[in-house]
Parts: C-alpha cells; sequence; structure tokens
C-alpha cells in the first residue's frame, strides 16, 4: 500500500521533474539500497523472478547488455527494488498498489501465476530503456502479452518527460505523460480517466475501450467520454476512508483554496496546476503528513490506530523516497533519489545520486530482525522508541533531522556547483568529489540517527525512573 505524487516541470519551483512515493508494508521489512554493475548477457540469458523467490513465476530476456542502475529492494528476495535510477539516466518508482473492478477482474484477472509484478518491475525495465516512454510503453507491452500479476501504478521520468502507467485489469494499461504544468496525488486509487488512443502524451493496451465497451463497463452513450478509473477500478466504502483522504490532504497541501468533500474522491480532479511552485521539501513534508494535530491525527494525542483515516506516513512505512530529475545538470548530479527508510515522519531524507558509484556493506544489511549495523535498523529503532511517547520525544527528532536535511541542502549545492565546473576538466576528479560527499552525507545521517536514539533514550530512562523511584523519605536511596 503507497502513497504516490507526480509532478511536471512547470509546476515544480526550479524546473525539475519530481516523483514522491511511500512504500508501506511491515515495520519488519528491512530495505537495502543495491547498485547494480552492467555487464553483458550470454545469448538466451533469462530473468526469472523465481530465481529470488518472488511473487510469481515471471520471467524475461535479459538484454545483452546490462546497463548500471539501482534499486531500493526487500531484504529477503533482493526484489521489490521500490525506486532507482539507471546510467541512461531513466528513473522509475513502482508500484502504487491499485484494484480492479471484481466484475471486471472475474473477466480478465491478474496472472497470479506468471505475470509482472512490483517485485520485477525495476530489474526488468531499469537495465535495457534508454528514456522513460521507452520504459512505460515497455511495461504496457509485458501487461499485453504476460499480464500483471497484481494491479499497480509506475512511475517514469528522464530528462525530457514524465510518465505514469496504471493497470485496469490483467492484461489492460493506460499511461500519461504528465502535464508540465500540473501534478497528480493518488493513494492505492486508480486515478487515471481520460483516454484518447493516438494522442502523443498518452499510451494503452490496443483494445482497452472497446473491451470495457463489448463487456458492459462503458456505455458510449450513457456514459460519456471513455473513463478509464470508472470503467476498470475499484470504487466502494473501502476507498472512501483508506484512500480518499490522503489524496485530498495532499491536494489541500498544494491548492489550499480548493474546497472538497474528503469523501469524494473519484470526482477529485486528477490534474491540478499548484497554487505554489512545489519543491522537493513540499514532497518530504507531504511524505511525512499524518493529518498533523488534527482530530484525525494518529500519534499527536496518544497512538490511536481505530482512527479511521488512514494516514500518509504510517508506522510500518519501511521506506519513503522523492525522485529528481534536473535536465540542466549532469545526470551524475542532476538525478537523484532521496530514499527516508523507515516511517517517513521520523526519518532523515538521503541523497543518493546517480554517480554514487558504491554504498558501503551495511547498506546491504538487515532482515526481519533488529541488529546494530544495518542502516535501516538505525533509522527503524529511533523511531520504534519515538513512538512509545510521540507528543514528547518526536519534535527531538523531527525538529533534529529538519536542521539536517536544510544544512545538506546548502553543502549539495555547493558541491554541484564544484562538480559541474571539474567535470569540464577532469572527469575522474569530479566522480572522485561527487562520491566522497554522498559517502560523508549517509555516514553523517547515519551517525545523526544514532546520537538521537541516545538522546531519546536517555528522556525515557528519566521518564521510567521519575515514575518508579522508590525514594527513601529524604529522596535519595
Amino acid at each position: 500500500m503507497c502513497t504516490s505524487v507526480i509532478v511536471g516541470e512547470k509546476a515544480t519551483a526550479d524546473g525539475s521533474f519530481l516523483i514522491a512515493r511511500s512504500a508501506d508494508s511491515s515495520a519488519l521489512k528491512a530495505q537495502h539500497f543495491v547498485v547494480h554493475p552492467a555487464c553483458d548477457n550470454p545469448e538466451g540469458s533469462m530473468y526469472r523472478t523465481q530465481d529470488h523467490k518472488g511473487a510469481t513465476a515471471f520471467e524475461y530476456p535479459l538484454p545483452a547488455h546490462s546497463m548500471r542502475f539501482t534499486t531500493v529492494p526487500n531484504w529477503k528476495t533482493q526484489l521489490h527494488g521500490a525506486v532507482g535510477f539507471n546510467e541512461a539516466g531513466v528513473g522509475l518508482t513502482g508500484t502504487e498498489s491499485i484494484f480492479a473492478r471484481d466484475d471486471a477482474l472475474a473477466l480478465d484477472p491478474y496472472n497470479k501465476v506468471s505475470g509482472i509484478t512490483e517485485d520485477d518491475i525495476p530489474d526488468v525495465l531499469l537495465p535495457r530503456c534508454r528514456t522513460a516512454r521507452e520504459a512505460c510503453a515497455l511495461l504496457g507491452r509485458i501487461i499485453e502479452e504476460q499480464g500483471a500479476g497484481e494491479g499497480f501504478g509506475v512511475g517514469f521520468a528522464d530528462a525530457s518527460e514524465i510518465w505514469y502507467l496504471e493497470t485496469g485489469t490483467g492484461h489492460q494499461w493506460i499511461a500519461h505523460r504528465t502535464p508540465a504544468d500540473k501534478y497528480m496525488a493518488t493513494g492505492n486509487q486508480g486515478r487515471l480517466r481520460e483516454y484518447e488512443p493516438g494522442r502523443e502524451d498518452m499510451m494503452g493496451s490496443p483494445n482497452v475501450i472497446e473491451w470495457a465497451k463489448e463487456n458492459g463497463f462503458w456505455n458510449p452513450e450513457t456514459d460519456g467520454a471513455f473513463d478509464f478509473a470508472k470503467a476498470y477500478t475499484r470504487n466502494d466504502e473501502r476507498d472512501r476512508i483508506y484512500n480518499d483522504p490522503r489524496v485530498w490532504v495532499m491536494q489541500k497541501y498544494f491548492n489550499p483554496s480548493v474546497e472538497q468533500p474528503v469523501d469524494d474522491g473519484r470526482n477529485f480532479e486528477v490534474y491540478l496546476t499548484p497554487e505554489k511552485k512545489i519543491t522537493v521539501d513540499d514532497l518530504k513534508a507531504v511524505m511525512r503528513n499524518h493529518y498533523d494535530g488534527s482530530e484525525h491525527d494518529p500519534y499527536q494525542f496518544g497512538l490511536r490506530g481505530d482512527e479511521p483515516w488512514r494516514p500518509i506516513s504510517v508506522f510500518r512505512t519501511y521506506e519513503a523516497h522523492v525522485m529528481q530529475v534536473r535536465p540542466w545538470l549532469p545526470k551524475e548530479i542532476g538525478c537523484l533519489v532521496y530514499v527516508a527508510f523507515g516511517m517517513a515522519d521520523l526519518s532523515c531524507f538521503l541523497p543518493f545520486y546517480q554517480g554514487l558509484e558504491a554504498v558501503p556493506l551495511h547498506y546491504g544489511m538487515g532482515t526481519d530482525h533488529a541488529d546494530r549495523l544495518s542502516v535501516y535498523w538505525k533509522f527503524r529503532k529511533l523511531q520504534t522508541l519515538v513512538m512509545t511517547d510521540y507528543a514528547k520525544l518526536a519534535p527531538i527528532v523531527k525538529n533534529a533531522f529538519r536542521d539536517f536535511e536544510a544544512v545538506t541542502a546548502k553543502r549539495q549545492e555547493a558541491m554541484e556547483a564544484e562538480y559541474v565546473e571539474l567535470v569540464k576538466t577532469d572527469a575522474a576528479k569530479a566522480a572522485a568529489l561527487l562520491n566522497d560527499f554522498n559517502l560523508r552525507i549517509l555516514a553523517e545521517g547515519e551517525a545523526l540517527a544514532e546520537k538521537l536514539l541516545d538522546d531519546v533514550f536517555t528522556v525515557r530512562t528519566e521518564d521510567i525512573q521519575a515514575q518508579i523511584f522508590f525514594a527513601n523519605r529524604k529522596m535519595k536511596d
């Protein structure tokens, strides 16, 4: 279960392409950051999900040459790669879980035996695709030919375009190029509605309209223009409290003047022009949102698991990220992902540049049992302790990470300016500059998490001691 925002380049403050997504499943689902090196593959080589004990028996030919790419995968299978960039500057985030109509699925079910799922998408597309459009179209063809093993939405970005694809049923899909001056917010729903075959800014399965018409899910005489979401995706009481509030709060954040009922998600605008240009910090804030301070905040006033509105930032978020593409910069620094391990509200968004060549070994460690080495558990332990007294402890952590991110952003700006000049004359020194800087920032972020764990542990120790002091008359021993 996830929440996503896709932003066109003219809707951002600096002209970059932006995508943000939270990935939610289990707090025990440790995430790794992996750099997959470029390699040549023998003729006939196949990618097989079951080689990693993935979700289905999906298979797909490997390219003759696999480009270098990064992913943030599940610890258990090293699949379910979440987000990454390849050496060509193509980035993707996947997936946003969405749900088709039951009556439509009865006729064209998901291929749960050998269909493509979020386990596979980054590892299949990033080694071979050189544009966002190519990656989007290839995923669509795979859905048509082999079927989707589940319902999903996937975002793609490069230096020219940003695309978002959604599945309908097992073999039906459409995709939109996000309008340059607008954004789209989504939370576990089919949101794309308009579709016209042949449009340069749209793609879809060849018979997506005809299939819906033939099977009674769209009647042009009574329904008007074709509506993909209405024809193919679920829209019932489950969406009213689990999904609609998340989309509502994101649209309220970017468009405060918009007034709309929280439970009217199907009628929310798919694309909106933000009232203020969107920044990376805005997307971090959205990924951290939990209806902060309102009556629907499930943390601030005591932990309330029975709160009906599902927030964006939930404890079981195992990572959240912001993807950025800045076409005016060399792709090594122009393409980057900010990753927050664990619950975004109580985590730090660490930058990973496309030009980062390797990460420390403990970024590939971590299981479903806490440990002392993995970067995931360094942040998760802190988050777990803070949740024992959120109102008191969260400000300590949130303020520290906010300050760290602000200082880091200024340091990034300075490093990037130096890189741009240095790469003109010495590419090797520029690469060394970038890698030394990125690794230093990662180490400092980890060190801050460890310090905050000690700080918060000290506070909780004092609190517990005060409650059960059992002092003598002199209040000593």
